[in-house]
């Protein structure tokens, strides 16, 4: 089996690559991104190229599936070229695949992709996929969907399948994950458990993460089985402020949703981080996530607990973990992260 991943150097594309070469079933890959890493994997054959203006047809073409994981969030500074990436660039990875003749697309939507929802009990995936309006990773994810479903009224001998996970965590996204939602100000020495004194007790503060490996296995199991539709992906336990506060051993504090909304809108208005006040609504208003039918349906079961997730990601924030994709590189934002600092934080891809 020949499987093509675009945007195969990120937080998830590595992991998938990963469960991928280790499956006898998987015998290429080819892994498309922007920017060609210098690491060389087994079975994969490295491609470069940009899903707004590369003609993806001749790198899908003889695949037996295609893996859809490109997307922006940063910068957040200049909506045109999200844009252009996440809606323009998805449009033409779904075209190129009918156009390919590839028979089967495995897509990475999200929870952020749900319409606003409840926080005491968790919702399947006919969830309304509306977005949270004010998020503009969840109005491009809610978007997106809308693509796919006119994409299977067109093409209907095309297996698609959605995957909708919950915050994805992995040590080797940490030097990422600093760079894309904190910024170059963190003092990431600090991000260690035993440091966390306090945890923000904000209503409807309960989210759902699980770890990239396990996010990975879900996408091989979607890759390699004959299942359609949407599956959600989230590991337990919920966390919430109180399960937090004793993962810490930390107090909680009462703040209020309004404080947390203008605190992030000001310090972004002010370049001292590069996430606007958006993903703060996106946190407190996105569903809990049913995962039944990933399990029943894909045999999926995650090896990480969400809270083993959150760790593994401290962890890689407080050493700068990563590894040598593009991405992933922890010297990406620069030395001393002045890279960052000189576009904008927040103004660069």
């Amino acid at each position: 089996m020949r499987v093509a991943i675009v945007g195969a150097t990120g937080n998830v594309g590595t992991s998938v690559l990963r469960s991928l070469i280790a499956d006898p079933q998987i015998e290429s890959i080819v892994g498309i991104a922007r920017r060609r890493p210098s690491i060389e994997l087994d079975k994969v054959e490295w491609a470069p190229a940009d899903v707004v203006h590369s003609d993806l047809v001749p790198l899908l073409r003889g695949a037996d599936a295609v893996v859809h994981l490109a997307w922006l969030i940063q910068p957040s500074r200049d909506r045109s070229v999200t844009k252009a990436v996440n809606q323009d660039g998805s449009r033409r990875v779904f075209a190129a695949t009918a156009e390919a003749g590839v028979p089967s697309l495995v897509y990475a939507s999200s929870v952020g992709a749900y319409s606003p929802g409840p926080k005491e009990y968790a919702v399947d995936e006919t969830w309304p996929t509306r977005g949270i309006p004010t998020s503009f990773y969840s109005v491009d994810k809610a978007a997106t969907e809308r693509m796919l479903d006119s994409f299977e009224e067109e093409h209907p001998d095309i297996r698609v399948v959605r995957l909708r996970p919950g915050l994805i965590f992995k040590r080797e996204a940490g030097a990422e994950v600093r760079r894309l939602f904190a910024g170059p100000f963190l003092p990431t020495t600090l991000v260690r458990p035993s440091f966390v004194k306090i945890v923000p007790d904000i209503p409807g503060l309960r989210l759902q993460c699980v770890h990239s490996y396990d996010v990975a296995e879900a996408y091989r199991l979607a890759i390699t089985s004959d299942e359609r539709g949407a599956f959600n992906v989230a590991a337990d336990p919920v966390l919430d402020p109180p399960t937090l506060g004793e993962m810490f051993g930390a107090r909680l504090v009462k703040v209020s949703p309004r404080v947390v909304r203008g605190f992030a809108r000001a310090t972004w208005k002010a370049r001292l981080q590069p996430t606007p006040e958006g993903w703060v609504d996106l946190a407190l208003q996105s569903p809990l996530l049913d995962t039944k039918r990933a399990r029943a349906d894909l045999g999926w079961e995650p090896a990480y607990t969400s809270k083993q997730a959150l760790l593994d990601l401290m962890t890689g924030l407080r050493t700068n973990y990563g590894i040598d994709t593009p991405p992933l590189h922890p010297r990406s934002g620069g030395p001393f992260r002045i890279r960052e600092i000189a576009t904008g934080v927040g103004g660069r891809v």
